[in-house]
């Protein structure tokens, strides 16, 4: 069994996936990568985790699939023995933005069988196991932290179906983390807001205008390595004492203001 730490990270090839998964390295974790690309397609981003010396584990998988869920939760205890994080991030927008009047049954399954089946289902799974190694592993507190969005609670009636999913992602945590306390295994969201990213840059244009007019106060895009600072200081254990916690990610753009 490793003695260091380990963090199964989703959907971290790149993005704010693979911002999160280089924090967490840089913070003493062996890291587990789960993504759909394919590893040669994704090299450059997986040698910046390994060089921080951390011992990095990629497993090509589909967050949707029962028995792929299940190999990379298998394949990931197999080389360390444990997961003492799990980060679901992996996440799709719809591959064409369409309004809530029109919107398809093809593009709400594909868009909430990610986001949202595929993190409820991973995170049944690996609190499972987390829930059997909790008393038989030293120093083990496990935290699990999914990535919601600002659409959890704003409306964008040209993507109902990310909304849809991203809400149910907040739900997914308020559920395990009132289910998951008793064994000491906190849960925590973080909402990110406009993150540039490859998944935001067909509407970069759009957001910088916006952003420069003063959508959020902070008048700069998020970057992925704002999420990555967050996830750290809720793997911290700086939060012990709390578990269902919300952290805005997003300039504050979900300030109300006149």
């Amino acid at each position: 069994m490793s003695s260091r730490k380990v963090a199964l990270v989703t959907g971290a090839a790149r993005g704010i996936g693979n911002g999160i998964a280089l924090q967490l390295a840089k913070d003493g974790y062996s890291i587990a990568i789960m993504d759909v690309l394919k590893k040669d397609d994704v090299l450059d981003n997986i040698k910046t985790v390994e060089e921080t010396g951390a011992d990095v584990l990629y497993i090509r998988g589909d967050i949707t699939k029962a028995e792929s869920r299940l190999e990379v939760v298998e394949t990931t205890l197999e080389k360390f023995g444990r997961i003492d994080v799990l980060v679901n991030n992996a996440g799709v927008a719809p591959k064409v933005r369409m309004d809530i009047l029109e919107t398809t049954e093809e593009s709400f399954d594909f868009v909430t069988g990610i986001n949202l089946k595929g993190t409820f289902f991973l995170t049944q799974l690996v609190a499972n196991k987390m829930t059997g190694l909790v008393g038989k592993v030293e120093n083990y507190s496990p935290v699990i932290v999914n990535i919601a969005s600002m659409s959890s609670y704003v409306s964008s009636t040209s993507r109902g179906e990310y909304c849809i999913s991203k809400a149910g992602v907040s739900m997914v945590t308020k559920l395990f983390a009132d289910r998951l306390a008793e064994f000491g295994i906190n849960v925590y969201e973080i909402r990110p807001g406009i993150i540039l990213t490859p998944m935001t840059e067909v509407v970069k244009g759009k957001y910088d205008k916006l952003i420069a007019e003063g959508l959020t106060p902070i008048k700069r895009w998020g970057y992925p390595e704002d999420i990555a600072n967050a996830v750290s200081a809720f793997c911290s254990g700086k939060f012990a004492f709390s578990t269902g916690e919300v952290v805005n990610v997003d300039g504050g753009f979900h300030i109300q203001r006149l």
